[in-house]
């Protein structure tokens, strides 16, 4: 029977795939955020795939049995859903393809309609359902004090995991250990796993933290997030590459998570999807970033407006003529932690 199941990617803190667990509904009274679940494909298009624990994508047909977790997403271009919302007939949909599980309450009609699951279960041990806490490592607490590059963005879908892996590189070959993170966003593997791609020495997310989704109240999000901060803290690394999902604006808890690491940002990046955005996010946010890049910065219109607006530098880093310019910018925001690199 365990190999009917796709072990989702927000499984992948825990060992579902290796120790027996049982699946049983349970009463809705009992339903809490980050449960693993088990629902069955009953709807989906030629293309809807699911992302496994190793970050590969398959492609699910009807009747599959799919592991994720409850969870909520609130994404300004693409859906919204809510595991709360789930009704009495368990009609749920994927709301990423990383397993993070809800009802949607909206869509964008430039999106393709969600895979819709229905709940048959939860997953139990010992008739006690099996949460992504679970297997959240607990560890000393620690200052978190890295040297740190961050990422913000204007909305979703803006550019920001691209620039990270382009950062990530420059600073790989100044000979640096980095380390790539994405605190807040919506479950999936593939963004963190890009930094990997490019050279980061060890990444995390907030599914470490036993999150399938930031979308949650800020006082959880921050006592999750601390213990995250510490096993970063503690990796054997020179500097550290940390995206923001989403905008800090919308309801995934970026300015928690920029306020909970500020002390340790030498270097921001503001990836924008629109030059006027730009100017949103200073005025709503209170912060300016050190270089703003991103879909807004695709051309040179867009660089200009940019900086007529904003007053900033704006860059497509893209453009490999760009990057004498970032690696100068990184080594001065980063003082001599580059040079001692270099120079060991």
């Amino acid at each position: 029977m365990k190999s009917r199941f796709v072990y989702s990617s927000v499984t992948r803190i825990g060992d579902l795939a290796t120790v027996p667990f049982t699946v049983e509904p349970i009463s809705r009274d009992r339903w809490r955020m980050a449960d693993y679940v088990v629902a069955e494909v009953n709807f989906t298009a030629s293309d809807h795939r699911v992302e496994l624990t190793s970050g590969r994508m398959m492609e699910v047909a009807e009747g599959d049995l799919v592991i994720g977790a409850f969870g909520k997403r609130s994404a300004t271009l693409s859906a919204t859903g809510d595991w709360e919302q789930i009704g009495a007939d368990g009609q749920m949909s994927a709301l990423t393809s990383g397993g993070l599980l809800g009802k949607a309450t909206s869509r964008s009609p430039l999106v393709q309609p969600l895979m819709v699951l229905t709940y048959r279960g939860h997953v139990l041990r010992d008739g006690t359902p099996v949460r992504m806490s679970d297997f959240v490592r607990e560890v000393a607490p620690r200052p978190y004090t890295l040297p740190t590059v961050m990422l913000f963005g204007t909305s979703m879908s803006a550019g920001k995991t691209t620039a990270a892996r382009i950062i990530t590189r420059v600073l790989k070959r100044e000979g640096l250990r980095v380390l790539g993170a994405k605190l807040t966003g919506a479950g999936r593997y593939r963004d963190v796993l890009s930094m990997y791609d490019a050279g980061a020495d060890v990444i995390f997310d907030f599914v470490d933290a036993g999150l399938p989704s930031t979308v949650c109240d800020e006082q959880l999000y921050r006592r999750r997030l601390r213990p995250l901060l510490s096993r970063m803290a503690a990796a054997a690394v020179d500097v550290a590459v940390v995206e923001i999902g989403a905008s800090p604006m919308e309801p995934y808890n970026g300015a928690a998570a920029i306020a909970e690491i500020d002390p340790s940002i030498r270097f921001s990046v503001l990836c924008a999807s629109d030059p006027y955005a730009v100017v949103g996010v200073q005025e709503a946010f209170g912060r300016s970033p050190d270089i703003v890049t991103g879909i807004a910065t695709n051309t040179e219109a867009g660089v200009a407006l940019v900086e007529q607006l904003a007053d900033l530098p704006a860059y497509n880093l893209r453009n490999k003529d760009t990057l004498p310019m970032l690696r100068r910018k990184l080594t001065d925001a980063l003082n001599n932690t580059l040079v001692t690199s270099t120079e060991g």
